[in-house]
């Protein structure tokens, strides 16, 4: 799946999740960033 195409749903899911269960928040940036981070190392090593 194409970075730019995944951005935005992961945005999306973690919006959705961070308005049903607020406590969860910190997690999901965590998860978030860790993702964006990764996705950018590998589209940069491709």
């Amino acid at each position: 799946m194409n970075a730019a195409v995944l951005h935005p749903v992961i945005a999306l899911l973690c919006g959705t999740a961070i308005l049903i269960w607020p406590r969860i928040l910190n997690y999901i940036v965590a998860a978030y960033l860790i993702l964006v981070g990764v996705t950018g190392i590998i589209a940069r090593a491709a």
